[in-house]
């Protein structure tokens, strides 16, 4: 296998990873916020337990999507290695972050309205990063 080939598979490889990781963390938000969720009030279950199932995923889907944005960050700070934090991809990352301990923290303290906020900014954090090119579009790299 030649060199460029080699750095081509790498390439491909950080695009992939980089795609995968966002459909991961942006879905699963919104699709339990808006889908999820959403069926199971209108299947006609308890509203206490869609309060509970909703109390147990948000928490899972949130840590996931902390992994997931954590792994991001490597990706975009291994391809940029440089002013990475002028970067408007590690920005909304690192808002989402802040905003996923801010939902742990509320949830904790006792405050569920500001729980969900938080929640809420990871949610559109997911979608403003979403429509963003990706890294390796952004440099003008095929």
């Amino acid at each position: 296998m030649t060199r460029a080939a080699v750095g081509s598979d790498r390439r491909d490889g950080g695009r992939v990873a980089w795609q995968l990781l966002l459909t991961l963390w942006v879905g699963s938000v919104w699709s339990l916020h808006f889908v999820f969720l959403p069926a199971l009030e209108q299947s006609g279950l308890a509203p206490l337990l869609v309060d509970d199932a909703a109390a147990m995923l948000r928490p899972a889907v949130l840590g996931l999507s902390a992994a997931a944005i954590l792994a991001q960050l490597v990706l975009l700070a291994l391809r940029m290695r440089s002013a990475i934090w002028q970067d408007l991809r590690a920005q909304v990352m690192v808002l989402a972050i802040v905003a996923v301990g801010a939902f742990f923290l509320f949830r904790e303290v006792g405050q569920p309205l500001m729980a969900m906020i938080s929640y809420l900014v990871v949610a559109f954090a997911g979608l403003v990063l979403a429509v963003q090119p990706r890294p390796d579009e952004s440099t003008g790299e095929k």
